[in-house]
């Protein structure tokens, strides 16, 4: 069979077996074995047993359950209910001062954690009833909740990213930081539309004048809860910025930073330790299968030819390389749909990079927009991710469909956001540029 054959064949088949519903990691290992047997040779199996070793020996796969590890504890140690209690008393007198307010919690919370299930459930319990309580929009409520959750795909610390870097061989130090900007526009976005909705369409949001008002030595006093998840973001980020460690110790130092936040409120305790374990475990332990099947799929995609056929057909196109790298951004915005963010790394990034290097494309700049597709089809209807986390906080009067109806401003809005960092490249590569080496 020629190599464009394998090359649909191979797709057809993984489409077809993920719509069956079976484990992404087994539904790739098994077309890996089948694919390997049919068409190459049964010799050629020794490639998947190399690619398990070459997962478990990786270092820089490392800093993945310790920073999964550290969120859980963050999670568990009750900063974010203080969070959003200091954010009541600084937005509660501005109109949609609330929805402000966890976008910022939201952005601390990507920069302390970078777990995306995280952010978006704490909001859904703590922020969700208190909005709807005080007269919002239930559309505007939850699509605040659910796009400005999807920051942790963007903001360091981010599992997504280090995935990114190792797949693509790329810094992992710069490519974390290459997401903070980006991620700080994504917020500013959002925050823009909520007081331009809250000015143009006063009767989504409530109205302040019953609100109490919170004294200046209140608001003073609440900014205590900062100080900690802010040590926590200069230890992690800063190590990596000036050089001072790599991305595997800096997610080592804010486990520490971690467990010191917790131990400081009395909440580490032998149960926290082992409960947060556990889901690390578990958490570690499906990104890892994942990681297996997938490298183990491409290299065997990659030897029978279908990477090179790819390739040589974009060579043979003659369009513009921007109508290339939107093609791939439709394909990403779609998987993003179905497939966790750790498996479409895996699957595309080894089959899209070589011809992004063809097309002259910065792979750091392409990696921020990826990360940016990648949260338009976490919060794109019907099957995306945050809608389903925020499901299990929604109350039994608020449909699927109001949220559904509620996430697309910030869906366009993210759209916008790809195409300022599309047309403006140095938005993602100028704080990369500046790092220490």
């Amino acid at each position: 069979m020629s190599s464009t054959g394998i090359l649909i064949l191979m797709f057809a088949g993984l489409t077809a077996f993920l719509l069956t519903g079976l484990p992404v990691a087994f539904v790739l290992g098994g077309l890996s074995v089948l694919f390997t047997v049919l068409f190459w040779d049964q010799s050629a199996l020794i490639i998947l047993v190399l690619q398990i070793f070459d997962t478990m020996r990786s270092e820089a796969l490392l800093a993945i359950p310790l920073y999964i590890f550290m969120a859980v504890i963050l999670q568990k140690s009750g900063i974010i209910e203080d969070l959003y209690r200091a954010m009541e008393l600084w937005f509660g007198r501005i109109r949609g001062g609330l929805a402000i307010g966890t976008v910022v919690i939201c952005v601390v919370m990507a920069a302390m954690t970078g777990v995306v299930g995280a952010a978006v459930t704490a909001m859904g319990i703590l922020a969700l009833p208190e909005m709807l309580r005080r007269g919002y929009d239930a559309r505007l409520a939850t699509g605040t909740i659910c796009a400005s959750g999807t920051l942790g795909i963007l903001i360091p610390p981010s599992i997504l990213t280090i995935v990114y870097s190792v797949t693509a061989q790329v810094s992992i130090g710069k490519m974390l930081i290459a997401g903070i900007v980006p991620g700080i526009l994504l917020a500013s976005l959002y925050i823009a539309y909520i007081v331009v909705v809250s000015w143009l369409r006063p009767q989504l949001v409530p109205d302040v004048a019953d609100v109490p008002r919170a004294s200046m030595m209140e608001k003073l006093r609440s900014l205590r809860t900062l100080v900690l998840p802010t040590l926590i973001i200069v230890m992690v980020l800063g190590s990596i910025f000036f050089g001072i460690a790599t991305p595997t110790e800096a997610a080592a130092v804010g486990v520490f930073g971690a467990a010191l936040a917790a131990a400081t409120r009395r909440h580490l305790t032998w149960a926290t330790l082992s409960e947060s374990s556990l889901v690390t475990l578990k958490a570690t332990a499906m990104i890892l299968w994942i990681t297996i099947g997938a490298k183990a799929y491409v290299a065997i995609f990659t030897g029978l030819g279908g990477a090179d056929a790819l390739l040589g057909t974009i060579q043979s196109l003659e369009v513009s390389p921007y109508l290339v790298l939107a093609v791939m951004m439709l394909i990403l915005v779609f998987l993003g749909t179905v497939l966790d963010e750790i498996g479409i790394i895996l699957l595309t990034v080894p089959v899209f990079l070589p011809v992004v290097r063809f097309l002259g494309f910065d792979e750091i700049w392409f990696g921020v927009l990826y990360a940016l597709t990648i949260q338009m089809g976490y919060i794109s209807p019907p099957f995306g991710y945050t809608l389903f986390y925020i499901k299990s906080t929604l109350p039994k009067e608020i449909g699927m469909g109001m949220v559904y109806r509620g996430i697309l401003p910030f869906f366009l809005l993210q759209v916008v956001g790809l195409l300022i960092c599309v047309a403006f490249p140095q938005i993602a590569t100028f704080l990369p540029a500046l790092m220490s080496n």
